[in-house]
């Protein structure tokens, strides 16, 4: 937690339950807050629009679909995001392969190291 007791937000795009809860309790342990956590790309795009949040995590593939009109959101409204993929960096549109991706499976230090250049604790 940072000394001014303000924990940075974090909207979560995961598909598989079990991996948005573990990511969520990691969060939590690295001091962060969940602002909104989203299953599918029609409740992602909508959270996007509107959510206070610092930084989101945006698991690539959400059940078959793309993230890409998500990031297109975040990136107009000047919010900072990071993809978390299984299939590494090669899979982003070129104008997202400058963005911190992380590989899955992911350890919490990768998690910790990513956001800490988007969303310091």
């Amino acid at each position: 937690m940072t000394s001014s007791n303000v924990q940075p937000r974090i909207f979560v795009v995961e598909d598989e339950y079990l991996i948005r809860m573990l990511l969520e309790d990691m969060l939590a342990d690295l001091g962060y807050q969940i602002s909104a956590a989203a299953g599918t790309l029609n409740e992602a795009r909508e959270l996007a629009k509107t959510t206070e949040l610092d930084v989101a995590i945006l698991d690539v593939n959400l059940d078959g679909e793309d993230v890409f009109p998500v990031a297109d959101i975040l990136t107009s409204r000047g919010k900072p995001f990071l993809f978390v993929t299984g299939y590494g960096g090669q899979g982003l549109p070129d104008h997202y392969r400058g963005r911190p991706t992380l590989q899955k499976p992911f350890q919490i230090e990768d998690l910790k190291a990513t956001l800490a250049t988007l969303a310091p604790v």
